[in-house]
């Protein structure tokens, strides 16, 4: 919250607290997704009052307190593993889908857009784990982490993206129920065609959560380019 309003900067005057979320005055109300999942809420804050105990580090501090967390966000944003695994699944997926009575994973247009996102992912990986050897030995992310944050949301997406292609207009669909435990009716297409438009909307705000990659953009020329 800010707590010096006559600061000169915005990114001064604001400190860090902790809230207990059962103190009387705080609303939270579901906001469900495009995906149809529950992941975020909106948040209100009517005449909230906390205990000055509840400061974190020093007042009007908060923000550089903030950008610390943030920096360890945006490297978990990557996502190498989830990324890996999603890859992993793509390359079974145009294994068994067919095209012109071949597997999709032989056209060698499809191949290539495999091929140039698992290079990236290659690539993401391997600064992930400098960042990550270097927070291991007592270090803390810098401007690494906004790359970390900007190709990792991309290579998620630019994974979802070819698993709504391989299944084509079965991707498509968007039938909430087919993913409950318990269903048991049909399908349209693969079962797992019913999984790729959920994934992929869910992987859209990838590229805004953490700060938008636009912002790490900027970050990036500020703290590497000095621009």
């Amino acid at each position: 919250m800010r707590t010096d309003p006559k600061a000169p900067k915005k990114q001064q005057g604001i400190s860090f607290l902790l809230i207990d979320m059962n103190t009387p005055g705080i609303e939270v109300r579901p906001i469900i997704t495009l995906n149809g999942e529950h992941h975020v809420n909106d948040t209100f804050f009517t005449d909230v009052r906390v205990p000055v105990e509840n400061l974190i580090g020093e007042e009007n501090k908060g923000w550089t307190y903030a950008k610390v967390l943030l920096t360890h966000e945006r490297t978990g944003i990557a996502r190498v593993g989830q990324s890996k695994q999603q890859l992993h699944l793509l390359k079974a997926l145009a294994g068994e889908q067919l095209q012109n009575g071949r597997p999709l994973i032989e056209d060698p247009i499809f191949k290539r857009k495999i091929d140039a996102v698992e290079i990236d992912l290659m690539a993401l990986e391997m600064t992930d784990l400098r960042v990550l050897s270097s927070v291991a030995t007592g270090g803390a992310p810098g401007p690494e982490s906004s790359i970390l944050k900007i190709r990792g949301s991309e290579v998620q997406q630019a994974i979802s993206e070819l698993q709504m292609e391989v299944f084509g207009y079965y991707s498509a669909p968007y039938v909430p129920e087919t993913h409950r435990t318990d269903y048991s009716g049909d399908f349209v297409g693969p079962e797992l065609a019913s999984t790729t438009t959920p994934n992929y909307f869910g992987l859209r705000p990838a590229t805004v959560y953490g700060g938008s990659n636009e912002i790490q953009k900027n970050i990036i020329s500020k703290a590497v380019f000095g621009l």
